[in-house]
């Protein structure tokens, strides 16, 4: 049912139906109780049918993810869903993508519901806060997940992404790679900048040079991702391995590789993040950085159950490990 059915019962104005459900005081109300007996009566579901009691009752989170058709984003959903079963409770899954705007108002919205509790990870334009620091402060807890918020004092789930990179370089470097690049997604994302530094620690550790050339960002549009990678591999002189911040990043990235006639992996070695089923089955394989996407999930919610239960002003940050899964991207032994 929508406003406009509402509106068409009782022979009102859209505008009129929708000011009434939100007992507008230009309303009168009469109005606005026979607006909302109706909207009752046809089945109409709105937020602003919700009384007072009903959202103390609510047994609800809010989830919020860049993307839901994320790999690592759906896998920790469905170990949010999990521990909320677990605990009597119910999640409402939210996506952002990748727009502040929209993140912020989503954020308004579930704490208009009464959701219990929030747990979120940074759509990729979110550079202010404020919309979960105003949530905070109305009692709602805040756990944020895989991407990270240092601005907002709260509980926090993620990896050690400065020594998942280290580590991925250091296997390029192990394969002969010595002009390594880093494709990046939005520099704004702390993740992002985190990845960075260890790609960059790797390079100082090895005695190799840190081209300023060779750290390029992108954002995670299909075009934006092409022209990174076509900065880097229609140079004269092109990277011969690349980290890039996303499986997504590196799978275009191959496509440029092979448009530009770079065989993969004799002439250029390439590592994603993520570990995505695709990874597997695109030729070559794509070498990945597993995340534990469902345990990251699971602990999200364990944190946010326990500062429900408990609620306390000390906050935590768990560090989950990762670990490199080697394929024929950067396996230079099975060309």
């Amino acid at each position: 049912m929508t406003l406009k059915d509402i509106a068409d019962e009782l022979q009102l104005s859209v505008s009129t139906v929708s000011r009434a459900l939100k007992s507008h005081p230009r309303i009168g109300k009469t109005t606005q109780e026979i607006v909302k007996r109706t909207a009752v009566r046809l089945g109409y579901l709105s937020i602003d049918l919700l009384d007072e009691q009903q959202k103390k009752n609510s047994t609800l989170i809010g989830v919020i993810v860049p993307k839901i058709s994320y790999y690592l984003y759906a896998m920790a959903i469905s170990g949010i869903e999990k521990i909320a079963e677990e605990n009597g409770m119910h999640i409402i899954v939210c996506q952002s993508n990748e727009s502040y705007e929209r993140e912020k108002g989503l954020v308004e919205e579930l704490s208009a519901i009464g959701v219990n509790g929030i747990i979120a990870s940074l759509a990729s334009e979110t550079k202010n806060f404020n919309h979960f620091k105003k949530a905070k402060q109305s009692g709602i807890p805040i756990v944020f997940f895989n991407r990270e918020c240092n601005d907002v004092v709260a509980n926090k789930v993620t990896i050690d992404n400065a020594r998942a990179a280290f580590e991925a370089v250091n296997h390029l470097i192990s394969v002969g790679c010595k002009r390594i690049a880093y494709i990046g997604g939005p520099e704004v994302l702390q993740i992002n900048r985190d990845r960075a530094k260890g790609y960059t620690k790797a390079l100082l550790d090895n005695n190799l040079e840190n081209t300023a050339d060779y750290l390029v960002y992108s954002n995670f549009d299909k075009e934006s991702i092409l022209s990174a990678a076509r900065k880097l591999l229609y140079a004269p002189i092109y990277p011969d391995g690349i980290l890039a911040f996303s499986d997504q990043i590196a799978i275009s990235t191959m496509l440029v590789a092979k448009e530009r006639g770079i065989e993969i992996p004799k002439k250029l070695s390439i590592i994603g993040f993520n570990n995505e089923p695709v990874g597997e089955l695109i030729n070559p394989s794509l070498t990945s950085i597993s995340q534990p996407g469902f345990r990251m999930g699971e602990e999200a919610a364990q944190l946010l159950i326990n500062e429900l239960k408990k609620p306390s002003i000390l906050f935590e940050k768990r560090i989950l490990k990762s670990f490199l899964v080697i394929r024929n991207s950067t396996n230079k032994n099975k060309i």
